[in-house]
């Protein structure tokens, strides 16, 4: 079976009758099992999805209308709900818990004929940037397996960029669908907070925490967005604005007013090549008509500490409600109430979320709370002040994705400060809750890894943003 890199060629296919939707989910299946090395998966639900492509086929045959997802095949990250499945957020504290309900946004897939083909690893509760931190161990990048995927959804990631499924959903808090997707050489998007229910995501940072999709195409993307996008009387944070039909936006055909930030192209930590590659994007830009302009953003350093104050402060809150009283895991040598607590937490969360949830816990504590907490909510304020100022005058903003290619396994496991600052280009747009999209930009050439950009949009402008980064060539 040939790679498939847009529905619209499956959906042809199947409509001829030159494809059926039980050989292509087989199809997917075996590619799982030919890249088992890669740990994608944490669970695949073969029976399930051979269930479905069957009972599929049989309706095509008999002439009933499918839905508009109908011989899409997409993996789930393990920090999104599915009823009867199990979910764990990559932890041992959630070990054999399964989900009483599903997710909005998977209920709306699976009402437009989608079929789920499994859970993929990420990193513990979506706690960090490298897909390394997970209880399942960590995930390989399919281009370089001794290298990182990205993360928290690097397996979501791999899943696309190593052809085991068509499509992806993730979950993005400061970059997780983003980061790996320029690490991987696909699309990842993430919607304007509010634009796609939470619930059902499993919380990490509240304020913060987004679904997204990760694709080989802008186009896929959009309609992704516009069947799970829109209001939820069970997620009160959910906009109840109208939903644009984005997959059948018109295209971008007007020059578009392009701002980046000068601090991020010159900034000491960018790599050389990285830069030149966004440079690169940015003369392409120009030459096809679009307004680029440099333009000052003297925040730059302080969104990351910024970042990790707030969402750790939320998180503390947040995985507090993993005792070993209520789900998953229970130490069973306790003999007090105290005790359970302590050592179900103890033995039940890795290093990372532990590491954060002692942040979380100080920053709101009292005595730092006004020295830490407060004043990043202030730092937040500035942040969504200053990039308003910015969209007054401009359409999108231009960033690199990643300061660095993807890097080898284990590097950063020792310095946790260097991951987070691998954050710097995409924990903006979260800070803000505007939407952001990553697509590829070519190949690093000394690591021969993926690289992308980034454009960012102000609030609620998918549509904009999906037109325009739809005209823009994406590497073969």
């Amino acid at each position: 079976m040939p790679q498939f890199t847009h529905l619209a060629e499956v959906q042809a296919q199947l409509q001829a009758g030159s494809l059926t939707t039980q050989a292509l989910v087989d199809a997917y299946l075996a590619r799982i099992a030919a890249t088992a090395d890669l740990n994608i998966y944490v669970e695949v639900w073969a029976d399930e999805a051979r269930a479905a492509a069957r009972q599929q086929d049989q309706r095509r045959a008999a002439g009933e209308p499918l839905g508009r997802l109908a011989g899409l095949v997409v993996s789930i990250k393990d920090v999104i709900c599915y009823k009867d499945h199990q979910v764990t957020a990559g932890s041992r504290i959630l070990q054999g818990f399964r989900s009483l309900f599903s997710a909005t946004a998977v209920e709306r897939m699976l009402a437009e004929d989608a079929i789920l083909i499994g859970r993929t690893n990420c990193d513990e509760f979506a706690m960090g940037s490298t897909n390394e931190t997970s209880v399942y161990g960590p995930t390989r990048n399919a281009a370089d397996p001794t290298r990182i995927p990205g993360g928290s959804s690097g397996a979501a990631a791999v899943s696309v960029q190593a052809d085991t499924c068509l499509m992806a959903l993730g979950s993005d808090t400061g970059g997780s669908v983003r980061q790996p997707a320029a690490f991987c050489g696909v699309v990842g998007f993430k919607p304007s907070y509010g634009r796609i229910s939470r619930h059902g995501l499993l919380a990490y940072g509240s304020s913060f925490d987004q679904i997204g999709v990760l694709a080989h195409n802008v186009t896929d993307t959009a309609l992704l967005l516009e069947i799970m996008a829109g209001a939820d009387e069970f997620d009160g944070s959910a906009s109840a604005a109208p939903v644009p039909a984005y997959s059948q936006s018109a295209a971008w055909n007007k020059p578009a007013r392009i701002a980046y930030l000068r601090a991020a192209l010159e900034h000491p930590g960018l790599d050389v090549e990285v830069r030149e590659n966004a440079g690169q994007f940015l003369d392409q830009l120009r030459a096809a008509g679009h307004t680029v302009t440099a333009v000052d953003f003297e925040l730059l350093d302080y969104i990351i500490p910024a970042y990790y104050v707030l969402t750790t402060a939320e998180a503390s809150s947040n995985l507090s409600r993993y005792d070993g009283i209520r789900f998953g895991y229970r130490n069973q040598e306790a003999t007090s109430l105290l005790e359970t607590y302590q050592k179900s937490r103890t033995e039940g969360f890795g290093t990372e979320v532990k590491r954060r949830i002692m942040l979380g816990t100080f920053v709101l504590s009292s005595g730092y709370y006004d020295a830490y907490y407060a004043r990043a909510q202030k730092v937040r304020r500035l942040i969504v002040d200053r990039l308003e100022a910015i969209f007054s005058g401009h359409d999108f903003i231009f960033l690199p994705t990643s300061p660095t290619p993807a890097w080898p396994l284990g590097e950063s496991l020792s310095d946790p400060v260097a991951m987070y600052l691998s954050d710097i280009y995409t924990v903006a747009a979260n800070m803000a809750g505007i939407p952001a999209i990553s697509i590829p930009s070519g190949i690093h050439a000394t690591t021969q890894m993926p690289l992308g950009v980034q454009l960012m949009a102000p609030a609620f402008a998918e549509e904009d943003l999906l037109a325009f980064a739809a005209s823009l060539p994406v590497p073969g």
